[in-house]
């Protein structure tokens, strides 16, 4: 089967059943070997620029009818794909459904598509299942999902007896400027996780919140994970928080409880990798009860200021991917 991916979470549930596309999306990086397949994707938004400076890119395209992303759709037909898996959950994140059904409609090919729109872990889970069943890898699927539930289940017995009064109030942003409350499944992840995640609930969408909101949240914990940016980038955009009014208040700045994740590869990309952030999540939130989470996950937010000084030093050997 010749299966064509759009977005960077379906190529890596593609590949955890053991299958490879003939064809990917500009922003898919992970497992290595989908990097060199053919890209049929290409964004409008420069995103190398600020936080600031894509919400503004993007809000302008939105005013046209060009839209995010284009795809390559010569390239779409000369790959004659079987299947192409796409999404319906944000047409700013990748390219979504209307995107390729319209590419569709200018091919000869006639492939079928499978649009993934999942908001909690179990509909990722349920999407490897569906993919597992496109592509007759329903044993593998099926297999994949109890080993991912396994590792979940092993995290939430750890934190299960976690009295409501040791619960940190916890925030996750998933972008800076305007500052935004990470949310789908991030809500069940900080509950596994052992913390208390008040701004979001389970399944509701990532939306702009006033920084108001958030001072009178007061969260004890914060995670900085923007929506596709490495660690490099998050250190580039810091002072998007840092020199907000009130930020040095924050019960979770005062008591040094700041971290960085990476959340193009991990918290924001719905794939078998949630289960990832899960066990980087959980020693963040329950640090008595855990092991330190992978440097090339999380770090202290603090830590980001050395990063951002070595990535803005041409002197500097470029960083290897911090993908596994």
């Amino acid at each position: 089967m010749r299966i064509v991916t759009t977005l960077p979470s379906a190529t890596e549930l593609v590949a955890a059943l053991d299958l490879d596309p003939v064809g990917v999306s500009h922003e898919c990086d992970y497992p290595q070997r989908v990097a060199s397949l053919p890209s049929i994707t290409r964004s409008r938004v420069d995103a190398d620029a600020s936080s600031e400076e894509i919400d503004r890119q993007v809000l302008e395209i939105g005013e046209t009818d060009d839209g995010v992303y284009e795809v390559d759709v010569d390239l779409l037909e000369a790959l004659e794909p079987d299947l192409i898996i796409t999404q319906g959950m944000c047409d700013v994140c990748a390219v979504d459904e209307a995107v390729i059904a319209d590419a569709v409609d200018r091919i000869e090919a006639d492939p079928d598509v499978l649009t993934v729109d999942p908001h909690t872990v179990e509909d990722v889970l349920d999407d490897l299942e569906r993919i597992g069943r496109a592509t007759g890898r329903e044993e593998r699927s099926r297999a994949v999902r109890a080993e991912l539930e396994d590792r979940t289940d092993s995290v939430r017995e750890q934190t299960a007896d976690i009295a409501s009064e040791e619960q940190p109030r916890v925030a996750i942003f998933d972008w800076t400027d305007p500052v935004m409350i990470a949310g789908h499944w991030t809500a069940e992840l900080v509950d596994w996780a052992g913390g208390e995640y008040g701004l979001a609930d389970v399944g509701q969408r990532s939306t702009p919140r006033e920084w108001e909101e958030i001072l009178e949240y007061d969260p004890e914990l914060v995670v900085v994970a923007p929506c596709g940016f490495d660690l490099e980038q998050t250190a580039a955009n810091r002072a998007d928080l840092t020199a907000r009014e009130g930020w040095d208040e924050l019960a979770a700045v005062r008591e040094d409880r700041v971290w960085a994740m990476d959340g193009h590869h991990y918290l924001n990309r719905p794939g078998p990798r949630l289960v990832d952030t899960l066990e980087a999540l959980a020693p963040i939130v329950q640090p008595e009860r855990f092991d330190g989470p992978p440097e090339s996950v999380a770090v202290p937010f603090d830590d980001l200021e050395g990063l951002e000084t070595d990535t803005n030093d041409s002197s500097i050997e470029p960083q290897a991917d911090p993908t596994p």
